[in-house]
């Protein structure tokens, strides 16, 4: 994989980032330390070849890349005081169902009657899904994590989980599939052989998303993975080649624990503090590949 390395120098740091061809960091180097970061796991020695080389046969850093922003926006904008309303580390997984209440009691017996319980069965399969990814999710703030639940954005997409810690962002998509088999390939997944759902893309497409809004605030790169954690499946396949969505079962997420590297110590503190406050989330607009 051929990665192009580009000069970043801003609020202190001086990094080479080696970008994919689209423009996708997956990894980067302290050009005054000489430590390489890899962001993301599969392109590992590439980017360690890459900086490496770099590191060695540039002793002048490339010049810094030019941003089409303008002069006022090199400082990142300032949020306003957190006050109890916009603190979203209140939200307990689930939230956004709990606040939508779900069906009326009457309606579910009509609909239990009439043996349409769809309606009912989802909200309550969603919420149940939420509920225990995030019970999992919260036993990582032991291990130096932080998380967030039911982050609603401007147009009613809500996150389902943030986790932020010393290993990055992840974005976290529930999905509550009771007793059925999941097969995951590089763009879709498909629930007991249906239908191909397009779960990756639209994950892949959040965490950018979530990434460009935390960088708005952060002004420093936030790296942020996208997550699929399936709840109640009897059987998980993934099969993909090139897929850059992290994919697990909810009693798998704890292999995020270890994970460092990323961020550091006050970096966390910094992104979970945008990232706790709903106004930083507000009018951010969508990403058009949703």
């Amino acid at each position: 994989m051929e990665l192009k390395v580009t000069h970043w120098k801003r609020y202190g740091h001086d990094r080479l980032y080696a970008n994919l061809p689209d423009g996708t960091a997956v990894g980067w180097a302290d050009v005054k330390t000489g430590d390489i970061t890899v962001l993301v796991t599969e392109y590992r020695d590439d980017v360690i070849t890459v900086l490496t080389d770099h590191l060695r046969n540039n002793p002048e850093p490339l010049p810094p890349q030019k941003t089409p922003r303008p002069p006022e926006a090199e400082a990142p904008p300032l949020l306003p005081t957190l006050t109890a309303a916009d603190d979203l580390s209140a939200n307990r997984p689930g939230q956004s169902l709990l606040d939508k209440s779900g069906p009326s009691l009457i309606k579910r017996v009509v609909l239990q009657l009439l043996r349409r319980p769809a309606e009912w069965d989802s909200w309550r399969k969603g919420l149940e899904g939420e509920q225990r990814v995030g019970a999992e999710l919260n036993r990582l703030e032991r291990h130096g994590w932080r998380v967030l639940h039911s982050i609603l954005l401007a147009d009613k997409v809500d996150v389902d989980h943030l986790l932020i810690g010393p290993g990055g962002v992840f974005s976290i998509n529930t999905k509550h599939h009771n007793k059925r088999a999941v097969w995951v390939g590089d763009d879709s997944v498909k629930v007991d052989r249906g239908k191909p759902a397009p779960y990756a893309r639209k994950s892949r497409a959040e965490a950018k998303r979530v990434a460009r809004i935390l960088e708005r605030y952060c002004g420093f790169p936030v790296p942020v993975e996208p997550v699929l954690v399936f709840v109640g499946v009897t059987d998980l396949k993934v099969v993909a080649t090139q897929l850059s969505v992290r994919v697990y079962r909810e009693r798998e997420v704890a292999a995020l624990a270890p994970l460092s590297g990323v961020l550091t110590a006050e970096q966390v503190e910094q992104v979970y503090g945008v990232a706790r406050h709903r106004q930083a989330w507000i009018g951010a607009p969508a990403s058009s590949s949703r």
